[in-house]
Protein backbone atom coordinates (compact mmCIF):
# COMPACT_ATOMS: atom_id res chain seq x y z
CA UNK A 1 0.00 0.00 0.00
CA UNK A 2 1.38 3.44 -0.91
CA UNK A 3 2.13 5.66 2.08
CA UNK A 4 1.85 9.43 2.09
CA UNK A 5 3.35 12.09 4.34
CA UNK A 6 3.11 11.02 7.97
CA UNK A 7 6.49 12.31 9.09
CA UNK A 8 5.26 14.28 12.11
CA UNK A 9 4.61 11.09 14.08
CA UNK A 10 8.23 9.88 14.02
CA UNK A 11 9.58 9.41 17.56
CA UNK A 12 12.45 11.62 18.76
CA UNK A 13 15.89 10.09 18.15
CA UNK A 14 18.10 10.70 21.22
CA UNK A 15 21.85 11.14 21.00
CA UNK A 16 24.11 8.31 22.15
CA UNK A 17 24.64 9.65 25.70
CA UNK A 18 20.93 10.16 26.39
CA UNK A 19 20.18 6.83 24.71
CA UNK A 20 22.52 4.98 27.11
CA UNK A 21 21.13 6.82 30.16
CA UNK A 22 17.56 5.94 29.20
CA UNK A 23 18.39 2.27 28.62
CA UNK A 24 20.35 1.77 31.85
CA UNK A 25 17.80 3.69 33.92
CA UNK A 26 14.98 1.59 32.50
CA UNK A 27 16.92 -1.61 33.22
CA UNK A 28 17.48 -0.51 36.83
CA UNK A 29 13.77 0.15 37.29
CA UNK A 30 12.57 -3.06 35.66
CA UNK A 31 14.85 -5.56 37.42
CA UNK A 32 15.69 -6.48 41.05
CA UNK A 33 18.59 -4.53 42.54
CA UNK A 34 19.87 -6.65 45.44
CA UNK A 35 21.38 -10.13 45.53
CA UNK A 36 23.33 -11.60 48.45
CA UNK A 37 26.54 -13.57 48.16
CA UNK A 38 25.02 -16.24 50.36
CA UNK A 39 22.32 -16.97 47.83
CA UNK A 40 22.44 -20.06 45.67
CA UNK A 41 24.60 -19.85 42.57
CA UNK A 42 21.61 -20.54 40.30
CA UNK A 43 19.79 -17.57 41.81
CA UNK A 44 22.84 -15.34 41.33
CA UNK A 45 23.18 -16.45 37.70
CA UNK A 46 19.48 -15.81 37.06
CA UNK A 47 19.74 -12.34 38.66
CA UNK A 48 22.53 -11.16 36.36
CA UNK A 49 21.15 -12.93 33.27
CA UNK A 50 17.94 -10.97 33.76
CA UNK A 51 19.94 -7.72 33.88
CA UNK A 52 21.65 -8.51 30.57
CA UNK A 53 18.47 -9.70 28.88
CA UNK A 54 16.45 -6.64 29.97
CA UNK A 55 19.14 -4.26 28.71
CA UNK A 56 19.25 -6.02 25.35
CA UNK A 57 15.46 -5.97 25.03
CA UNK A 58 15.26 -2.24 25.79
CA UNK A 59 17.98 -1.45 23.24
CA UNK A 60 16.32 -3.66 20.64
CA UNK A 61 12.90 -2.03 21.15
CA UNK A 62 14.21 1.53 20.77
CA UNK A 63 16.36 0.72 17.74
CA UNK A 64 13.49 -1.20 16.11
CA UNK A 65 11.21 1.81 16.65
CA UNK A 66 13.69 4.04 14.82
CA UNK A 67 13.98 1.62 11.87
CA UNK A 68 10.21 1.08 11.57
CA UNK A 69 9.08 4.70 11.90
CA UNK A 70 11.48 6.24 9.40
CA UNK A 71 10.03 5.86 5.87
CA UNK A 72 11.50 3.35 3.44
CA UNK A 73 12.22 5.12 0.18
CA UNK A 74 11.19 2.10 -1.90
CA UNK A 75 7.75 1.83 -0.27
CA UNK A 76 6.58 5.45 -0.12
CA UNK A 77 5.22 7.43 -3.07
CA UNK A 78 7.89 8.18 -5.74
CA UNK A 79 7.28 11.91 -5.22
CA UNK A 80 8.35 11.68 -1.58
CA UNK A 81 11.13 9.26 -2.51
CA UNK A 82 12.68 11.81 -4.88
CA UNK A 83 12.02 14.60 -2.39
CA UNK A 84 13.93 12.84 0.41
CA UNK A 85 16.72 11.94 -2.02
CA UNK A 86 17.17 15.59 -3.03
CA UNK A 87 17.03 16.84 0.56
CA UNK A 88 19.06 14.23 2.43
CA UNK A 89 20.86 12.06 -0.17
CA UNK A 90 19.32 8.61 -0.41
CA UNK A 91 22.66 6.82 0.06
CA UNK A 92 23.50 8.59 3.33
CA UNK A 93 19.97 8.04 4.60
CA UNK A 94 20.05 4.30 3.91
CA UNK A 95 23.56 4.03 5.34
CA UNK A 96 22.45 5.59 8.64
CA UNK A 97 19.49 3.22 8.97
CA UNK A 98 21.79 0.34 8.06
CA UNK A 99 24.12 1.27 10.94
CA UNK A 100 21.15 1.20 13.32
CA UNK A 101 20.11 -2.24 12.08
CA UNK A 102 23.68 -3.54 12.37
CA UNK A 103 23.97 -2.24 15.94
CA UNK A 104 20.74 -4.02 16.82
CA UNK A 105 22.17 -7.31 15.54
CA UNK A 106 25.44 -6.83 17.46
CA UNK A 107 23.63 -6.15 20.73
CA UNK A 108 21.56 -9.33 20.28
CA UNK A 109 24.76 -11.33 19.73
CA UNK A 110 26.38 -9.83 22.85
CA UNK A 111 23.31 -10.78 24.89
CA UNK A 112 23.41 -14.35 23.59
CA UNK A 113 27.15 -14.79 24.26
CA UNK A 114 27.16 -13.39 27.79
CA UNK A 115 24.06 -15.27 28.89
CA UNK A 116 25.89 -18.44 27.90
CA UNK A 117 28.94 -17.36 29.93
CA UNK A 118 26.78 -16.47 32.94
CA UNK A 119 25.36 -19.98 32.87
CA UNK A 120 28.81 -21.26 33.93
CA UNK A 121 29.61 -18.49 36.44
CA UNK A 122 30.61 -20.09 39.77
CA UNK A 123 30.71 -17.02 42.04
CA UNK A 124 28.98 -13.72 42.66
CA UNK A 125 32.08 -11.76 41.65
CA UNK A 126 32.46 -13.58 38.33
CA UNK A 127 28.76 -13.19 37.43
CA UNK A 128 28.84 -9.49 38.28
CA UNK A 129 31.98 -8.97 36.18
CA UNK A 130 30.33 -10.68 33.21
CA UNK A 131 27.25 -8.48 33.62
CA UNK A 132 29.38 -5.33 33.68
CA UNK A 133 31.26 -6.47 30.57
CA UNK A 134 28.03 -7.24 28.70
CA UNK A 135 26.42 -3.89 29.50
CA UNK A 136 29.67 -2.10 28.72
CA UNK A 137 29.92 -3.68 25.27
CA UNK A 138 26.29 -2.80 24.53
CA UNK A 139 26.92 0.83 25.51
CA UNK A 140 30.04 0.87 23.31
CA UNK A 141 27.95 -0.24 20.33
CA UNK A 142 25.48 2.59 21.02
CA UNK A 143 28.33 5.14 21.24
CA UNK A 144 29.66 4.06 17.85
CA UNK A 145 26.35 4.84 16.15
CA UNK A 146 26.21 8.31 17.74
CA UNK A 147 26.79 10.16 14.42
CA UNK A 148 24.03 8.15 12.73
CA UNK A 149 21.61 8.92 15.57
CA UNK A 150 22.41 12.64 15.37
CA UNK A 151 21.98 12.58 11.56
CA UNK A 152 18.60 10.85 11.82
CA UNK A 153 17.42 13.32 14.46
CA UNK A 154 18.23 16.24 12.15
CA UNK A 155 16.34 14.51 9.33
CA UNK A 156 13.38 13.87 11.64
CA UNK A 157 13.17 17.53 12.65
CA UNK A 158 13.35 18.66 9.02
CA UNK A 159 10.82 16.08 7.82
CA UNK A 160 8.37 17.15 10.53
CA UNK A 161 8.40 20.66 9.03
CA UNK A 162 7.68 19.46 5.48
CA UNK A 163 4.22 20.37 4.18
CA UNK A 164 1.75 17.56 3.67
CA UNK A 165 1.20 17.16 -0.10
CA UNK A 166 -1.06 14.61 -1.73
CA UNK A 167 0.55 13.75 -5.09
CA UNK A 168 -2.84 12.75 -6.52
CA UNK A 169 -4.46 16.18 -6.14
CA UNK A 170 -4.68 18.64 -9.05
CA UNK A 171 -1.59 20.80 -8.85
CA UNK A 172 -0.08 23.79 -10.66
CA UNK A 173 3.69 24.40 -10.17
CA UNK A 174 5.69 27.48 -11.18
CA UNK A 175 9.53 27.25 -11.08
CA UNK A 176 12.77 28.92 -12.20
CA UNK A 177 16.03 27.95 -14.01
CA UNK A 178 17.68 24.68 -13.02
CA UNK A 179 21.21 25.97 -12.42
CA UNK A 180 20.20 28.77 -10.04
CA UNK A 181 17.81 26.76 -7.86
CA UNK A 182 18.41 26.05 -4.22
CA UNK A 183 17.40 22.77 -2.58
CA UNK A 184 13.79 23.79 -1.96
CA UNK A 185 13.32 25.02 -5.52
CA UNK A 186 14.94 21.84 -6.84
CA UNK A 187 12.41 19.80 -4.86
CA UNK A 188 9.60 21.77 -6.47
CA UNK A 189 10.80 21.20 -10.01
CA UNK A 190 11.55 17.49 -9.52
CA UNK A 191 8.00 17.09 -8.22
CA UNK A 192 6.82 17.69 -11.79
CA UNK A 193 7.93 14.19 -12.68
CA UNK A 194 5.38 12.59 -10.34
CA UNK A 195 2.50 15.03 -9.76
CA UNK A 196 -0.64 14.92 -11.86
CA UNK A 197 -0.19 18.59 -12.71
CA UNK A 198 -0.94 21.21 -15.32
CA UNK A 199 2.27 23.06 -16.20
CA UNK A 200 2.27 26.82 -16.87
CA UNK A 201 5.42 28.17 -18.52
CA UNK A 202 5.58 31.99 -18.27
CA UNK A 203 7.37 34.01 -20.94
CA UNK A 204 8.22 37.64 -20.18
CA UNK A 205 7.85 39.27 -23.59
CA UNK A 206 9.24 42.63 -22.40
CA UNK A 207 12.48 41.20 -21.00
CA UNK A 208 12.16 43.41 -17.89
CA UNK A 209 12.70 40.38 -15.65
CA UNK A 210 16.39 40.36 -16.58
CA UNK A 211 16.23 37.41 -18.97
CA UNK A 212 15.79 37.56 -22.72
CA UNK A 213 13.29 35.44 -24.63
CA UNK A 214 16.16 33.25 -25.85
CA UNK A 215 17.25 32.55 -22.25
CA UNK A 216 13.68 31.77 -21.25
CA UNK A 217 13.37 29.42 -24.23
CA UNK A 218 16.57 27.66 -23.12
CA UNK A 219 15.00 27.23 -19.66
CA UNK A 220 11.97 25.57 -21.23
CA UNK A 221 14.25 23.23 -23.18
CA UNK A 222 16.15 22.23 -20.00
CA UNK A 223 13.05 21.20 -18.04
CA UNK A 224 10.72 19.96 -20.78
CA UNK A 225 11.64 16.33 -20.02
CA UNK A 226 9.63 16.71 -16.80
CA UNK A 227 6.50 17.64 -18.79
CA UNK A 228 5.93 14.16 -20.21
CA UNK A 229 2.23 13.23 -20.31
CA UNK A 230 1.22 16.52 -18.67
CA UNK A 231 -0.79 19.43 -20.14
CA UNK A 232 1.52 22.41 -20.83
CA UNK A 233 0.41 26.01 -21.46
CA UNK A 234 2.78 28.74 -22.70
CA UNK A 235 1.72 32.02 -21.03
CA UNK A 236 3.10 35.25 -22.55
CA UNK A 237 3.10 37.71 -19.65
CA UNK A 238 3.45 41.52 -19.43
CA UNK A 239 1.53 42.21 -22.61
CA UNK A 240 0.91 45.74 -21.30
CA UNK A 241 4.61 46.48 -21.96
CA UNK A 242 5.00 44.54 -25.20
CA UNK A 243 2.42 42.59 -27.13
CA UNK A 244 2.96 39.34 -28.97
CA UNK A 245 2.60 41.04 -32.37
CA UNK A 246 5.48 43.47 -31.66
CA UNK A 247 8.12 40.73 -31.37
CA UNK A 248 10.87 40.35 -33.93
CA UNK A 249 10.91 37.43 -36.33
CA UNK A 250 13.63 35.60 -34.39
CA UNK A 251 11.82 35.99 -31.06
CA UNK A 252 8.52 35.00 -32.64
CA UNK A 253 10.18 31.87 -34.01
CA UNK A 254 11.33 30.89 -30.50
CA UNK A 255 7.81 31.37 -29.15
CA UNK A 256 6.33 29.26 -31.95
CA UNK A 257 8.85 26.49 -31.27
CA UNK A 258 7.81 26.42 -27.60
CA UNK A 259 4.19 26.34 -28.70
CA UNK A 260 4.84 23.37 -31.00
CA UNK A 261 6.52 21.44 -28.18
CA UNK A 262 3.67 22.26 -25.81
CA UNK A 263 1.08 21.07 -28.33
CA UNK A 264 2.60 17.57 -28.22
CA UNK A 265 1.36 17.18 -24.64
CA UNK A 266 -2.23 18.31 -25.26
CA UNK A 267 -3.20 16.19 -28.23
CA UNK A 268 -6.71 14.97 -27.56
CA UNK A 269 -7.17 17.11 -24.46
CA UNK A 270 -9.56 19.79 -25.60
CA UNK A 271 -7.92 21.23 -28.70
CA UNK A 272 -4.85 23.36 -29.41
CA UNK A 273 -6.22 26.89 -29.14
CA UNK A 274 -5.35 27.15 -25.42
CA UNK A 275 -1.67 26.21 -25.68
CA UNK A 276 -0.33 29.76 -26.24
CA UNK A 277 -2.04 32.46 -24.17
CA UNK A 278 -1.34 36.10 -23.26
CA UNK A 279 -1.98 37.94 -20.02
CA UNK A 280 -0.99 40.96 -17.95
CA UNK A 281 -1.01 40.86 -14.17
CA UNK A 282 -0.95 44.67 -14.02
CA UNK A 283 -4.15 45.18 -15.98
CA UNK A 284 -5.49 41.70 -15.11
CA UNK A 285 -6.09 41.16 -18.81
CA UNK A 286 -6.31 37.42 -19.60
CA UNK A 287 -5.55 36.24 -16.02
CA UNK A 288 -8.90 34.55 -15.62
CA UNK A 289 -8.63 32.96 -19.07
CA UNK A 290 -5.26 31.43 -18.19
CA UNK A 291 -6.64 30.07 -14.92
CA UNK A 292 -9.67 28.54 -16.63
CA UNK A 293 -7.52 27.04 -19.39
CA UNK A 294 -5.16 25.43 -16.85
CA UNK A 295 -8.06 23.96 -14.90
CA UNK A 296 -9.69 22.73 -18.11
CA UNK A 297 -6.48 21.06 -19.29
CA UNK A 298 -6.12 19.34 -15.93
CA UNK A 299 -9.75 18.24 -16.07
CA UNK A 300 -9.34 16.73 -19.54
CA UNK A 301 -6.12 15.07 -18.42
CA UNK A 302 -7.87 13.29 -15.55
CA UNK A 303 -10.99 12.45 -17.55
CA UNK A 304 -10.62 9.70 -20.17
CA UNK A 305 -11.42 11.07 -23.62
CA UNK A 306 -12.59 7.86 -25.19
CA UNK A 307 -13.66 4.64 -23.61
CA UNK A 308 -11.98 1.56 -24.93
CA UNK A 309 -14.12 -0.56 -27.19
CA UNK A 310 -15.26 -3.52 -25.14
CA UNK A 311 -15.29 -6.89 -26.79
CA UNK A 312 -18.80 -8.25 -27.31
CA UNK A 313 -19.54 -11.32 -25.24
CA UNK A 314 -22.08 -14.08 -25.81
CA UNK A 315 -24.29 -12.41 -23.20
CA UNK A 316 -24.32 -9.18 -25.21
CA UNK A 317 -25.10 -11.05 -28.43
CA UNK A 318 -27.93 -12.87 -26.68
CA UNK A 319 -29.52 -9.60 -25.53
CA UNK A 320 -29.15 -8.09 -29.00
CA UNK A 321 -30.77 -11.08 -30.77
CA UNK A 322 -33.94 -11.67 -28.79
CA UNK A 323 -32.72 -12.80 -25.38
CA UNK A 324 -32.69 -16.22 -23.73
CA UNK A 325 -34.67 -18.93 -25.51
CA UNK A 326 -34.47 -17.15 -28.85
CA UNK A 327 -30.74 -16.73 -29.49
CA UNK A 328 -28.67 -19.87 -29.93
CA UNK A 329 -24.89 -19.55 -29.73
CA UNK A 330 -22.99 -20.96 -32.70
CA UNK A 331 -20.22 -23.39 -31.82
CA UNK A 332 -18.74 -23.25 -35.32
CA UNK A 333 -18.03 -19.53 -35.69
CA UNK A 334 -14.46 -19.93 -34.43
CA UNK A 335 -13.58 -22.71 -36.88
CA UNK A 336 -10.47 -22.02 -38.96
CA UNK A 337 -11.32 -22.99 -42.55
CA UNK A 338 -10.12 -21.98 -45.98
CA UNK A 339 -13.50 -20.35 -46.64
CA UNK A 340 -15.66 -18.83 -43.90
CA UNK A 341 -18.82 -19.83 -45.80
CA UNK A 342 -18.11 -23.49 -44.99
CA UNK A 343 -18.49 -22.98 -41.21
CA UNK A 344 -22.25 -23.59 -41.14
CA UNK A 345 -22.29 -26.43 -43.69
CA UNK A 346 -23.77 -29.73 -42.52
CA UNK A 347 -21.07 -32.41 -42.28
CA UNK A 348 -22.27 -36.04 -42.75
CA UNK A 349 -20.63 -38.89 -40.87
CA UNK A 350 -20.88 -41.50 -43.68
CA UNK A 351 -20.54 -40.68 -47.37
CA UNK A 352 -20.43 -43.34 -50.13
CA UNK A 353 -19.75 -46.02 -47.54
CA UNK A 354 -16.69 -44.24 -46.07
CA UNK A 355 -16.19 -42.54 -42.72
CA UNK A 356 -15.85 -38.82 -43.49
CA UNK A 357 -13.56 -38.17 -40.49
CA UNK A 358 -10.98 -40.52 -41.99
CA UNK A 359 -10.53 -38.16 -44.94
CA UNK A 360 -10.54 -34.77 -43.17
CA UNK A 361 -6.73 -34.56 -43.36
CA UNK A 362 -5.60 -34.08 -46.99
CA UNK A 363 -2.23 -35.74 -46.18
CA UNK A 364 -3.85 -38.73 -44.55
CA UNK A 365 -2.49 -41.37 -46.95
CA UNK A 366 1.07 -40.02 -46.99
CA UNK A 367 1.15 -39.93 -43.19
CA UNK A 368 -0.16 -43.50 -43.05
CA UNK A 369 2.71 -44.64 -45.27
CA UNK A 370 5.19 -42.78 -43.08
CA UNK A 371 3.83 -44.52 -39.98
CA UNK A 372 4.11 -47.91 -41.70
CA UNK A 373 7.77 -47.26 -42.57
CA UNK A 374 8.53 -46.15 -39.02
CA UNK A 375 6.86 -49.27 -37.64
CA UNK A 376 8.92 -51.44 -40.00
CA UNK A 377 12.20 -49.82 -38.86
CA UNK A 378 11.30 -50.30 -35.20
CA UNK A 379 10.37 -53.95 -35.76
CA UNK A 380 13.68 -54.57 -37.54
CA UNK A 381 15.62 -53.06 -34.61
CA UNK A 382 13.76 -55.31 -32.17
CA UNK A 383 14.58 -58.37 -34.26
CA UNK A 384 18.28 -57.44 -34.27
CA UNK A 385 18.25 -57.05 -30.50
CA UNK A 386 16.94 -60.60 -30.03
CA UNK A 387 20.14 -62.15 -31.44
CA UNK A 388 23.00 -63.18 -29.13
CA UNK A 389 26.68 -62.37 -29.46
CA UNK A 390 27.29 -65.10 -31.97
CA UNK A 391 24.25 -64.12 -34.05
CA UNK A 392 21.96 -66.86 -32.75
CA UNK A 393 18.55 -66.01 -31.36
CA UNK A 394 18.30 -66.30 -27.56
CA UNK A 395 16.01 -68.87 -26.04
CA UNK A 396 13.26 -67.77 -23.58
CA UNK A 397 15.34 -69.09 -20.64
CA UNK A 398 18.38 -67.10 -21.77
CA UNK A 399 16.27 -63.98 -22.22
CA UNK A 400 14.95 -64.32 -18.64
CA UNK A 401 18.49 -64.80 -17.32
CA UNK A 402 19.71 -61.71 -19.18
CA UNK A 403 16.77 -59.68 -17.84
CA UNK A 404 17.54 -60.81 -14.26
CA UNK A 405 21.18 -59.79 -14.69
CA UNK A 406 20.18 -56.35 -15.96
CA UNK A 407 17.71 -55.81 -13.12
CA UNK A 408 20.18 -56.83 -10.42
CA UNK A 409 21.21 -53.80 -8.40
CA UNK A 410 24.84 -52.99 -7.93
CA UNK A 411 26.18 -53.74 -4.46
CA UNK A 412 27.19 -50.43 -2.82
CA UNK A 413 30.88 -50.07 -2.16
CA UNK A 414 32.56 -49.40 1.15
CA UNK A 415 32.95 -45.71 0.42
CA UNK A 416 36.77 -45.63 0.43
CA UNK A 417 38.95 -44.31 -2.33
CA UNK A 418 41.68 -46.90 -1.87
CA UNK A 419 43.07 -49.41 0.65
CA UNK A 420 45.21 -46.80 2.45
CA UNK A 421 42.17 -44.65 3.14
CA UNK A 422 40.33 -47.69 4.54
CA UNK A 423 43.21 -48.49 6.93
CA UNK A 424 43.33 -44.89 8.12
CA UNK A 425 39.58 -44.87 8.78
CA UNK A 426 39.83 -48.02 10.91
CA UNK A 427 42.67 -46.49 12.95
CA UNK A 428 40.64 -43.35 13.62
CA UNK A 429 37.63 -45.46 14.66
CA UNK A 430 39.71 -47.44 17.18
CA UNK A 431 41.31 -44.28 18.51
CA UNK A 432 37.94 -42.61 19.10
CA UNK A 433 36.77 -45.34 21.52
CA UNK A 434 40.09 -45.71 23.37
CA UNK A 435 39.37 -43.00 25.98
CA UNK A 436 35.88 -44.30 26.67
CA UNK A 437 37.16 -47.86 27.11
CA UNK A 438 40.04 -46.70 29.30
CA UNK A 439 37.79 -44.77 31.70
CA UNK A 440 35.23 -47.59 31.70
CA UNK A 441 32.53 -45.09 30.86
CA UNK A 442 29.05 -46.31 30.33
CA UNK A 443 28.00 -46.19 26.72
CA UNK A 444 24.70 -46.39 24.92
CA UNK A 445 25.08 -50.12 24.31
CA UNK A 446 25.81 -51.04 27.95
CA UNK A 447 23.12 -52.99 29.76
CA UNK A 448 21.97 -51.30 32.96
CA UNK A 449 20.16 -53.14 35.79
CA UNK A 450 19.41 -50.48 38.43
CA UNK A 451 19.20 -51.35 42.12
CA UNK A 452 15.62 -50.79 43.15
CA UNK A 453 16.41 -50.83 46.91
CA UNK A 454 19.90 -49.45 47.54
CA UNK A 455 21.49 -50.64 50.78
CA UNK A 456 22.40 -47.18 52.09
CA UNK A 457 18.80 -46.03 52.02
CA UNK A 458 17.26 -49.06 53.68
CA UNK A 459 19.64 -49.79 56.58
CA UNK A 460 20.74 -47.99 59.76
CA UNK A 461 19.18 -47.04 63.08
CA UNK A 462 15.72 -48.38 63.56
CA UNK A 463 12.94 -45.98 64.46
CA UNK A 464 9.52 -46.68 63.06
CA UNK A 465 9.13 -50.31 62.09
CA UNK A 466 12.40 -51.39 63.77
CA UNK A 467 11.21 -54.93 64.21
CA UNK A 468 11.14 -55.53 60.48
CA UNK A 469 14.93 -55.74 60.19
CA UNK A 470 17.24 -56.95 62.97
Amino acid sequence: MVQYNNFKKITVVHNSKDFIDIILSRTQRQTPTVVHKGSGISRIQSFYRRKVKTTQKNCDDKLKTIIDEFPRLDEIHPFYGDLLHVLYNKDHYKLALGEISKARTRISKIDKDYKKLLKYGDSLYLCKSLKVAALGRMCTVIKRIGPSLAYLEQIRQHMARLPSIDPNTRTILICGPFEDRNIIEMCSITALAHLRAAVLFFLDLSGSCGYSIAQQAALFHSIKSLFMNKPVIIVCNKTDLQSLDDLSEEEMKLVKERQAEAMKSVMGQGGEEGVLMTMSTLTEDGVLNVKNAACERQFWKLKPIRKLQRKSTEKDLEEENGGAGVYSASLRKNYILANDEWKEDILPEILDGHNVYDFLDPDNLSRLEELDREEGFRQAEEDDADFGINGNELSPQEQEAMAAIRKKKNVPGEGFKDFAQKVKAHKLAKKSVKKRNKDARRGEADRVVPTLKPKHLFSGKRSIGKTQRR
